[in-house]
């Protein structure tokens, strides 16, 4: 979910978080932030994130007569919000390993350096471990969390997620995550 499905996501919460304020205060404080980033959301974007977020079943649309569509957060659109908090993500261990190694690799534009350097940065911080700059393992399932972290970072033409069976390091691996 790119910057723009986040913002999307976040002002159909905010829709929520009205509904339940009866304090006056916060109910103009939480139009004027939703409000603030409306504004910003280029309508080409806000069009194609509407689409992802609906081919994800994130999101619902219902057309009314009137042709207007109202978009609602479904169960698995309103869980995303409340499990995924970029600050706090990382990858849980099992407790007996599969056997499989997670790897995501790279290959990021010069023009998205910042993006590329805050991925590897959170990559490392969430529990991978750097095999080379671009390409990160980790023995872990973590799917969900590496997508969700790829798309805030609206990076996913440029990362791929595999799932491996084997890797020539295999020994290295297993001690530095203690799996031995």
């Amino acid at each position: 979910m790119g910057p723009t499905g986040q913002k999307i996501l976040l002002i159909l919460t905010a829709g929520a978080s009205l509904s339940l304020t009866r304090r006056p205060d916060q109910y103009f404080n939480v139009i004027k932030s939703a409000s603030k980033e409306w504004q910003k959301i280029n309508r080409k974007s806000l069009h194609d994130a509407i689409q992802r977020l609906y081919q994800s079943q994130l999101i619902k649309c219902v057309d009314n007569k009137d042709g207007t569509i109202v978009l609602t957060l479904t169960a698995d659109g309103e869980e995303r919000i409340l499990n995924y908090n970029l600050d706090t993500l990382e990858i849980k261990k099992q407790n007996k390993w599969d056997g499989l190694w997670r790897i995501v690799v790279f290959d990021i534009p010069e023009s998205k350096k910042r993006a590329r350097d805050a991925l590897s940065f959170k990559l490392k911080n969430m529990g991978m471990l750097a095999m080379q700059k671009s390409v990160f393992v980790c023995p872990y399932k973590c799917k969900d969390e590496i997508d969700f972290v790829v798309e805030f970072f609206d990076l996913k033409p440029f990362v791929r997620f595999i799932v491996a069976k084997n890797i020539d390091i295999v020994l290295d691996l297993k001690q530095k995550f203690r799996l031995l």
